[in-house]
């Protein structure tokens, strides 16, 4: 026998969607459990994103949980585009006035959320084992580790891996994908940055990405093989390709230092339509994926989960369930516009087959009309910081 308990929202998965949203919900007087299998060492610890838009730091501003992030955070009011021998400034400053991005880790979102729900009395349960999700279309309620949580709603904020969108019956869902022919070689390394801002590199050789973390930790990408093995990759290796890619502009020399973490990470895009079935709604990874190239992940999630805590409290205040109803439609314009903007940042700065000198040359044109055209500029500044949430609308 199951032993059993009710909230009002139940929460699959304590990565930034599925935390912030209950933040959020507590926020407008609305209870919640959030599910995670792993422990909360690994979730805080899992390095991802690092990039938030204007829109995902004024939403933790506004949640109250914002405070380390501007203390420590990196406010960033443009980025290189750098090919040709020569560095391109797209200058965010000067095309959006008002709106920057801010670099601050993933991990680190979600460590002030999980402290400021449990200041709050939050109740998250860690290392959740056999998270199942039942009984969608009327009386939701999810298992886990011998116990049973009855809920009137199913939030799966669970990433691509997890249970919340299997669970929804077969030919409800239609899936968007495309696979890219490489992969990205991600390190971490104690060096200071040698730049202030993002530097993405196209080159014959591949792409790469001069990002950071903090004053005293640099983030760096490669364009690899899809099937590569990081083991193949000794630092040695890893900082002579890296200066080949990037010391490519005159008077730039890339500071070096201890790697301290690297991994390979595939690309691909991935939209399954819709993203709510019955009472449950899909957010974020588990709904869609994103080429890092664009920095649209962590954000979407979070639009995402703004839609949905707007569609609860008004369903909980009035009974209304016309926002619900709606949800997938709102948050998938978003998503489809994020979709092809990392697609574009991707084709646009990535090495696809060497031996098409057609394609080069027209990738080579395009570059030189986003460096050279205010108005190509600003429709890469615009979508980089992030549209405006009303534009979703």
């Amino acid at each position: 026998m199951l032993s059993s308990m009710r909230t009002q929202v139940g929460i699959v998965g304590a990565g930034p969607a599925g935390l912030l949203l209950s933040h959020l919900l507590h926020l407008n007087g609305i209870d919640s459990v959030v599910l995670e299998r792993r422990s909360r060492d690994y979730v805080e610890r899992r390095v991802r994103a690092g990039v938030l838009e204007q829109g995902t730091v004024n939403t933790l501003i506004e949640a109250g949980v914002g405070e380390r992030m501007l203390g420590e955070g990196l406010p960033h009011s443009g980025i290189e585009l750098r090919y040709g021998g020569a560095g391109h400034r797209i200058a965010f400053e000067k095309l959006v006035p008002g709106r920057t991005i801010t670099v601050y880790g993933q991990q680190e979102v979600v460590k002030d959320l999980i402290a400021a729900r449990l200041a709050a009395g939050g109740d998250i349960r860690f290392e959740a084992d056999d998270v199942a999700v039942h009984s969608l279309e009327d009386a939701p309620y999810i298992t886990f580790g011998g116990e049973r949580l009855d809920c009137d709603v199913i939030a799966g904020c669970d990433g691509f891996h997890g249970v919340s969108r299997p669970s929804i019956p077969e030919g409800v869902l239609t899936a968007y994908e495309r696979e890219y022919p490489f992969a990205w070689l991600g390190i971490l390394a104690r060096v200071k940055p040698s730049a202030e801002e993002l530097i993405y590199a196209c080159t014959d050789r591949g792409f790469a990405l001069h990002s950071m973390r903090s004053p005293e930790v640099s983030r760096f990408y490669l364009q690899v093989p899809a099937d590569e093995d990081p083991d193949a990759w000794p630092d040695e290796r890893i900082w002579t390709e890296l200066k080949a890619r990037l010391e490519t502009v005159p008077g730039f020399t890339l500071a070096t230092g201890e790697i301290i973490e690297k991994g390979v990470t595939p690309l691909r895009s991935f939209v399954t339509e819709p993203m709510q079935y019955g009472r449950l709604f899909l957010a974020g990874d588990a709904s869609h994926i994103v080429p890092p190239t664009g920095a649209k992940g962590l954000n979407l999630a979070v639009a995402d989960v703004r839609v949905l805590t707007e569609a609860l409290t008004r369903f909980y205040a009035d009974g209304s369930t016309e926002l619900l109803d709606r949800y997938s439609q709102i948050c998938l314009k978003r998503v489809w516009r994020a979709q092809h903007f990392s697609w574009w940042m991707t084709t646009l700065l990535h090495t696809f087959d060497s031996d098409d000198a057609y394609a080069r040359r027209l990738q080579l044109s395009y570059l030189d009309y986003v460096t050279s055209s205010e108005a190509a500029a600003t429709t890469l500044a615009e979508n980089y910081v992030g549209l405006p949430y009303e534009a979703a609308r």
